[in-house]
């Protein structure tokens, strides 16, 4: 075997591991992002589902706390705006589409927070079992947000780190894969009240995220499809 050959076959394999190595890196990123995006779908569902409970839950205060108009009216308007809004992978690019989507949603909980204050005043409320079962769910549904949220946030850092990392940087450059944003919990979600009618104590209320007591009871959470909406600015 001449020389030539030799150093012709040698840059072949070279050529091969780069391409193969290029390959692995690249397949893995595509896997890591279509996880992320995955994981945005569910939360975005667990949204759509605590969304889902608002109408029944308002219809049911409404016939007792009949003094507490503003604040329900502050609850639906909340959700309209949380719902017109839908953080797709291609809206993550944009910053200000995912602060616009964060605030909506931290305006939601907010707003079911002081709703949770103030029907303390009404024990006749709290004592309908219709009333209550739509508690369970709303508990429920707050525990799965955060749970999910947090699925999100660690697919998104596993991500991340991949691609800012060297050498596989360059093929993220070149390829065209770029950073998501990670979901940051409200200011002051330490104080959000607690969604728990059986006697506890509230904290103050708070526009941050609500903090579950419980475990969410699967037997009563609900399961619906998400109603995409075009992200507002």
């Amino acid at each position: 075997m001449g020389k030539g050959t030799m150093i012709g076959g040698g840059i072949v394999l070279l050529i091969l591991i780069l391409f193969m190595s290029w390959r692995s890196t690249y397949n893995g990123f595509v896997n890591m992002d279509e996880n992320v995006k995955s994981q945005l779908g569910q939360l975005s569902n667990v949204y759509q589902q605590r969304a889902d409970l608002i109408p029944n839950l308002v219809e049911t205060v409404k016939g007792s706390a009949i003094q507490e108009r503003e604040t329900l009216t502050d609850v639906i308007s909340a959700r309209s705006k949380a719902t017109g809004m839908t953080l797709t992978a291609d809206a993550l690019k944009d910053p200000q589409a995912m602060a616009n989507f964060q605030q909506a949603q931290g305006q939601l909980t907010g707003a079911l927070s002081r709703l949770m204050v103030v029907i303390e005043k009404y024990p006749d409320l709290k004592s309908q079992q219709n009333f209550t079962v739509l508690m369970s769910q709303l508990e429920g549904q707050e525990n799965r947000i955060r749970v999910e949220r947090n699925r999100y946030n660690d697919n998104v850092r596993e991500y991340n780190q991949k691609i800012r990392s060297f050498p596989a940087s360059l093929i993220a450059s070149m390829s065209g894969f770029t950073q998501y944003p990670y979901f940051e919990a409200a200011a002051g979600a330490e104080n959000a009240p607690k969604v728990n009618f059986g006697g506890a104590e509230s904290a103050p209320a708070s526009g941050g995220a609500t903090q579950p007591s419980a475990a969410p009871n699967p037997a009563t959470a609900p399961h619906g499809p998400v109603r995409p909406a075009p992200v507002g600015k």
